[in-house]
């Protein structure tokens, strides 16, 4: 949440053509009733790339899934695993882990509505919950829906106790419970997700599973989707350079910039791009300092920034 937007989405997808590339979790609400082409809007470079929802009211959540088939996505997935204060009050995300048949019942509503796929984003469990019941028994009941796609965060999530943060490092990983389920249910798609920490994490993971999700990896060091084409699919096609990908989101800010938006919203998603390479801290501190600056070269200027710390 507030990281996979549209600008986001699009610098990611400049340095693997083959991930799938999700939103941001929005609330079945905001699809309905708020800023549809601030919220759904995406450049269709983006493809194939999923709506993520979230809600547990069966209606509402099918007329977001329609609008966001309307608007061109490959795919919705329905967020159970969020355990942040403010997806709790609204009575859903991570929560949700308690309430399978609930959730059966919305994904129902959701399949019924469209055409394109929905997936659900789940936990092991919850609280006080055995994961060794509680994952089962809730893909048991979604998947009889015939939702046949299980993205799994392999750690419990506590509702209380434990900030959102917190949960998505303290609980243990549990990978091999995940394991079991694929051999359990072969008949399902069970992409793995939590601490996988790039792209070498994920190849030696993948075997096991039908697929990884890199969520806060993908995120703070985004360079690593550089190396995902060749090691996932095979793509023999090289990787662009850091250089590449600064000089065309130079020219996607300069377009952005033509419509309003600030050249912040954009480069916010960019501090990490030269983790672990040379001139890293200089890069992150350029566009730190820079943040509040409505200049439409700022790329520009922070490659520039580089070239005179060290040629690239």
């Amino acid at each position: 949440m507030d990281g996979t937007d549209r600008h986001c989405r699009y610098f990611h997808r400049l340095m693997s053509k083959r991930a799938r590339l999700y939103t941001e979790m929005i609330t079945a609400e905001a699809a309905i009733h708020g800023d549809r082409d601030y919220l759904l809007g995406f450049d269709t470079s983006e493809h194939p790339v999923a709506l993520q929802l979230g809600g547990s009211e069966p209606g509402k959540l099918a007329e977001a899934a329609k609008i966001g088939e309307g608007y061109g996505y490959d795919e919705i997935n329905l967020n159970v695993g969020c355990p942040s204060d403010r997806v709790q009050s609204g009575a859903f995300g991570a929560c949700l882990m308690k309430t399978p048949d609930l959730v059966a019942e919305c994904v129902a509503a959701m399949r019924k509505a469209v055409d394109i796929p929905v997936t659900v984003k789940c936990r092991i469990g919850v609280d006080d919950q055995d994961p060794e019941e509680s994952l089962f028994a809730f893909v048991e009941k979604v998947a009889a829906t015939g939702c046949d796609v299980f993205i799994v965060h392999a750690r419990k999530a506590w509702l209380q106790g434990l900030s959102p943060k917190e949960n998505r490092t303290i609980p243990p990983l549990d990978y091999d419970l995940v394991r079991r389920l694929k051999r359990e249910r072969p008949d399902l798609t069970i992409v793995l997700n939590g601490g996988i920490e790039g792209v070498q994490a994920a190849t030696s993971l993948v075997s096991d599973f039908d697929g990884v999700m890199l969520g806060r990896a993908a995120y703070g060091a985004p360079y690593i989707l550089a190396g995902v084409d060749e090691a996932m699919f095979g793509e023999a096609a090289p990787a662009p350079s850091r250089v590449d990908v600064v000089e065309a989101m130079s020219q996607y800010v300069k377009r952005s910039f033509e419509i309003g938006v600030r050249p912040h919203s954009i480069t916010r998603h960019m501090l990490g791009l030269y983790h672990g390479a040379p001139g890293a801290r200089a890069w992150r501190r350029f566009l730190s300092e820079n943040a509040s600056a409505a200049r439409a070269t700022i790329l520009d200027e922070a490659l520039e920034v580089m070239r005179i710390r060290e040629p690239v």
